[in-house]
């Protein structure tokens, strides 16, 4: 049966719009960039793609950092093809597929999404310098020793023997969610359902769950496994996830915004902040890290709120393509299969 995977490539965040798409065409052959800028139009050829192959082969679908309604591209590894709504300049080999049909007034438009856009990375990069302050807190009651006994802890506990596969395992560089128009979103019950065995980290800011999730997919990788390494769409410097396949588990960071609790018989809890913390801490400092908590939520808001902002302009350059004919979607999605086949 054929499987459906779900994950994001690009995103908003801290640091300004991030792409990880580069890792995840490793190998792939046939890469279309489809040259647009209604998401809708784009979004109906990957649709069109997915429909043809979803009976017969697992397919990788990227989510759109645009909002719920849209895809940002298709991988079919068993074909060596993907399909791909953005610029990818990293990629020599991706080929660019023109969606224009005539000149339309949207550069305004576009420059009132970016502003708003760029607006919502400078209030996300606000709160992550709050959120540095409210992780010093927590590290300077750290047990760093005690940390690496734990990370070792899981490694033994993890990996028990090496990968079939020859060499150093590759790493996929993804986000299981980002900020969007629609807020912030995951599709971490999806990865969850992936796997039979899910570690959910709890901790508070600098506890190191990063850290140790950064040890545990390098193990990983070490013995040539393949890691899907979820990168955090706020910090994307920090990680969120590491999911192998190969071993059947993930482990990630379930606190909020993306807190789960087990529901599975087998899953379980690490939870970081009883593992190696000062007793107390959240007590000792509990006026100190309210208010920063605060200011720091209050940032994040504002960016979704920009975001939002940034959505109406989109929503408004969508209308502008309306009028795009079915047949020229449908032509545009025969080409693409014409040059795989």
């Amino acid at each position: 049966m054929s499987d459906k995977s779900y994950y994001y490539a690009w995103g908003h965040t801290a640091q300004g719009l991030k792409s990880f798409t580069e890792s995840n065409l490793v190998n792939i052959e046939n890469i279309f960039v489809l040259n647009n800028q209604s998401a809708t139009i784009k979004t109906e050829v990957i649709r069109k793609l997915i429909n043809q192959y979803e009976d017969t082969c697992d397919i990788e679908i990227i989510k759109s950092l645009d909002g719920n309604e849209f895809l940002d591209g298709v991988i079919i590894r068993e074909k060596s093809i993907a399909v791909i709504a953005h610029p990818i300049p990293e990629v020599e080999n991706g080929r660019v597929i023109d969606l224009e049909h005539e000149t339309l007034d949207i550069e305004e438009l576009l420059a009132k999404k970016n502003e708003y856009s760029t607006t919502a990375y400078k209030a996300f990069d606000n709160g992550l310098k709050i959120h540095d302050d409210l992780e010093e807190i927590y590290i300077d009651e750290m047990d760093f020793a005690k940390a690496d006994q734990v990370a070792s802890k899981y490694i033994n506990k993890l990996i028990t023997s090496s990968s079939t596969n020859e060499g150093e395992g590759y790493t996929y560089r993804r986000l299981f969610g980002t900020n969007t128009k629609d807020g912030v979103v995951n599709v971490v019950p999806e990865l969850m359902e992936s796997v039979s065995k899910a570690y959910f980290i709890k901790g508070r800011a600098g506890t190191g769950k990063s850290t140790f999730m950064k040890k545990i997919a390098q193990a990983c990788t070490d013995q040539g496994y393949d890691v899907e390494l979820y990168h955090c769409s706020f910090d994307s410097n920090s990680i969120d996830m590491v999911l192998v396949r190969e071993m059947d588990f993930c482990i990630f960071d379930s606190t909020d915004p993306h807190e789960f609790f087990p529901e599975r018989a087998g899953d379980e809890i690490i939870d970081l902040y009883e593992e190696l913390v000062t007793p107390g801490t959240d007590e000792k400092y509990a006026t100190e890290i309210e208010k920063l908590n605060k200011a720091y939520k209050s940032y994040m808001k504002q960016g979704i709120e920009h975001l939002k902002e940034a959505g109406i302009y989109q929503s408004q350059v969508e209308e502008k393509f309306k009028d795009v004919d079915e047949s020229d979607i449908n032509k545009i999605a025969e080409h693409i299969l014409n040059q795989i086949i």
